[in-house]
C-alpha cells in the first residue's frame, strides 16, 4: 500500500516535489479560431497545473491587439497570433514575439480558405472576379486574401471587393446575402458550411498560390511570448511551453481531444470530432523545408509591403 501510494504521487504531481509552491501566472492573448486547440487541451487535462502554471487567458479580437498587448506588457503569451503580425512587429523592435510553436496549413491541415455562397457559380478563386469578398481581421489574413487572389491573375478594387470583419460575423454576413464570398479560418468556415450558410471553394490557398506547392506549409499562425518574458521569466516560459508540447502529442495521438472545441469554441460535437486541423509543430520539430516555407512566406509579405523589412525565420522562432 505504501509503495502504491508513492507511485501514485509520483505521477499526480511531477512538478511539485516535497513542500507545496504556489503556480505561476502567466497573462495570455487569444483568438478565437481552432488554433486555439493546445492551449484548451493543456488547460483542461491539467498540463498546464502540473507544470507549475496558472494561464490567464483573454480573448482579443484582432492580431495587431495581440502584438500590442505583448508590446506593453498587458500579454506575456499568445495561443495563435498570424506570422506576419509578428515578423512586421519583429523587423522594427527585434524580438517582440517569439514563437515556440507554429501551425502549417495546407489543403489537407485546412485552416485559410474561400467560401462562397450557396449555389454559387464560382469554381476556382479565378472566378471570384466582381465578388463582394470579407476576410479574416488583420493585415495578415487580409494578406493572405489578397496574395492567393493575386496568383490567379485577380487585383483588388479592379477585380473585387475586400473587407475585414471579425470572425463572429462572418456566417451572419454570408448569410444576409451582403457578400458573395469570404476568406475565412476553421471552424468558422466548417460550421458555416454546415449550417447551410457556405459552400467551401478552395482551403489551403497559400500553400497552394503563394508558395506554389500544394504539400507545402503555410506556417501562418502561431504559440509564442514575448521577447520581455522569455528575458525576465525563462524558467516558466520553458514550463509553459513543455505543457504546449505535451498537448500537441495528446493532440496527435488521442482524437478526444477535440471534445474541447466544443466546450470553448461552440463548436458542435459532430463537427469537432472530424473537422480538419492544422499541422501543430514546435520550433525544434521544423525541418529545413519547414524553414524554407516560412521564409518563403515572409519574403512574399516584405514584397507585398505587410513586412516591412525582411527578417529570418531564426528571428521569430525560439525554443525556451
Amino acid at each position: 500500500m505504501h509503495r502504491r501510494s508513492l507511485l501514485l504521487g509520483a505521477v499526480a504531481a511531477p512538478f511539485v516535489i516535497g513542500t507545496a509552491r504556489a503556480a505561476d501566472v502567466v497573462k495570455v492573448a487569444t483568438f478565437e479560431a481552432a488554433s486555439t486547440l493546445p492551449y484548451f487541451v493543456a488547460l483542461t487535462r491539467g498540463y498546464f497545473a502540473e507544470a507549475g502554471i496558472t494561464p490567464q487567458g483573454f480573448p482579443l479580437t484582432t492580431h495587431p491587439l495581440i502584438v500590442q498587448s505583448l508590446v506593453t506588457g498587458d500579454a506575456e503569451a499568445c495561443t495563435n497570433l498570424v506570422t506576419l503580425e509578428a515578423a512586421n512587429i519583429n523587423s522594427r523592435r527585434a524580438n517582440s514575439v517569439l514563437f515556440f510553436s507554429i501551425n502549417g496549413q495546407n489543403a489537407e491541415y485546412q485552416m485559410e480558405q474561400f467560401v462562397v455562397r450557396p449555389g454559387s457559380p464560382a469554381r476556382a478563386l479565378a472566378d471570384l472576379k466582381g465578388a463582394r469578398i470579407i476576410s479574416a481581421p488583420g493585415p495578415g489574413n487580409m494578406a493572405g486574401a489578397r496574395g492567393a487572389l493575386a496568383a490567379v491573375g485577380l487585383q483588388e478594387t479592379r477585380d473585387y471587393s475586400l473587407v475585414e470583419q471579425p470572425m463572429g460575423q462572418h456566417i451572419g454576413a454570408m448569410q444576409s446575402g451582403q457578400f458573395d464570398a469570404a476568406y475565412t479560418l476553421e471552424p468558422v468556415a466548417t460550421i458555416g458550411v454546415r449550417a447551410g450558410a457556405m459552400q467551401r471553394l478552395e482551403a489551403g490557398v497559400i500553400a497552394t498560390h503563394m508558395l506554389g506547392r500544394k504539400e507545402a506549409f503555410a506556417f501562418a499562425s502561431g504559440a509564442g511570448f514575448s521577447g520581455r518574458f522569455l528575458e525576465t521569466r525563462g524558467d516558466v516560459a520553458k514550463r509553459y511551453a513543455t505543457a504546449w508540447g505535451r498537448a500537441v502529442e495528446a493532440i496527435r495521438q488521442d482524437p478526444t481531444t477535440r471534445q474541447v472545441l466544443t466546450s470553448h469554441l461552440n463548436t458542435p460535437a459532430d463537427l469537432a470530432a472530424t473537422m480538419p486541423l492544422q499541422r501543430f509543430t514546435l520550433a525544434q520539430e521544423m525541418t529545413p523545408q519547414m524553414l524554407a516555407d516560412l521564409q518563403k512566406f515572409i519574403d512574399i509579405a516584405v514584397g507585398q509591403g505587410v513586412v516591412r523589412e525582411r527578417i529570418t525565420t531564426a528571428q521569430l522562432l525560439r525554443a525556451p
